[in-house]
């Protein structure tokens, strides 16, 4: 026996992002959340920026009561032509490399050195490598003043013992900027094995355990497991060196060595403070900074182009 056509029952309209007649409405909620942080780093990042590049086209030493003068891209002009720019270009590019060794490769050997280590010991090291990052450069410059002081440092006076005669470093043309990089390096080295041990902690140990048991050495382990498995972390902390290492070693500059003598120790950061807060020629330091900020953007682009090509992820 067959049941005839069933009675259609009438169901309830589903809900959609459509309005009465069809039209999608919007929904702003979300975006009031983010508003704030929206608010802030336009005021805080992009007016600042924006005013900068304005300024890289006028003539003006910052004083309200005079007048800016339009000189179009003069600025530029005069600020490439500076052997003060050279200078500080070259010894930026030396920090960078110093910090490519205290950043990353210095680092990297002490994490897979250390890798054994368990439990506290772990702990303790760690935060003995660390804790230099966590004093200020004010203090970590004040402090390294003290050990190289010509009469009665530490460091001098070892270094007497064994008859070497460092006299004042930091005034020394040939010494002021390898003391600012071993500075720099020795405030920097917890950083970077804070962040490569954080990556190391991510990676499964099952993959050496799998190696060692078809008999990979340590050595294999390493090249061929734990450093493929680090090169996002590694990437990462070479953006940070290009990016940041001229920035943290600006302070240790300033207190310590003032760029020089003759601009033997000076970087692009300083370099943009004596343009702007000492010969008071708002124009040129904003030319200069509008010129490395496009820079570091295509190193920045770079670099995150060369994570996306080269970084091996563990999925």
């Amino acid at each position: 026996m067959f049941l005839e056509n069933p009675p259609v029952t009438a169901s309830a309209p589903s809900k959609s992002p459509t309005g009465a007649r069809g039209k999608r409405t919007f929904d702003i909620t979300p975006y009031l959340y983010v508003l704030p942080a929206i608010a802030l780093l336009v005021v805080w990042i992009y007016k600042p920026l924006a005013q900068t590049i304005e300024l890289s086209f006028y003539d003006w030493n910052l004083l309200p009561t005079s007048p800016k003068t339009f000189v179009g891209l003069q600025n530029y002009v005069d600020v490439l032509a500076l052997p003060e720019l050279h200078a500080a270009l070259a010894n930026t590019g030396l920090y960078i490399l110093a910090g490519f060794f205290f950043l990353i490769l210095l680092p990297t050997a002490v994490v897979l050195l250390t890798r054994q280590i368990g439990g506290r010991a772990r702990t303790a090291y760690q935060a003995i490598i660390f804790i230099p990052f966590l004093v200020t450069p004010i203090a970590t410059s004040a402090i390294w003043r003290w050990l190289f002081a010509p009469e009665g440092g530490l460091i001098t006076q070892g270094a007497s013992a064994l008859g070497i005669e460092l006299g004042n470093v930091f005034r020394d043309p040939e010494l002021s900027l390898w003391a600012v990089v071993v500075i720099v390096g020795w405030q920097m080295l917890g950083f970077g094995v804070l962040v490569i041990s954080a990556g190391y902690t991510g990676i499964s140990p099952d993959y050496a355990d799998a190696a060692a048991t078809d008999g990979a050495s340590n050595a294999q382990i390493i090249r061929r497991i734990s450093l493929p498995l680090l090169s996002p972390t590694l990437v990462f902390l070479a953006l940070m060196t290009v990016l940041l290492v001229a920035q943290w070693s600006y302070p240790v500059i300033d207190t310590l060595t003032k760029g020089g003598p003759s601009s033997s120790s000076t970087n692009i950061y300083y370099l943009l403070y004596q343009f702007g807060f000492q010969n008071f020629d708002s124009g040129l330091s904003s030319a200069a900074g509008t010129l490395f900020f496009i820079a570091f953007a295509v190193i920045a682009a770079v670099f995150v182009e060369l994570s996306e090509r080269v970084a091996f992820f563990d999925n």
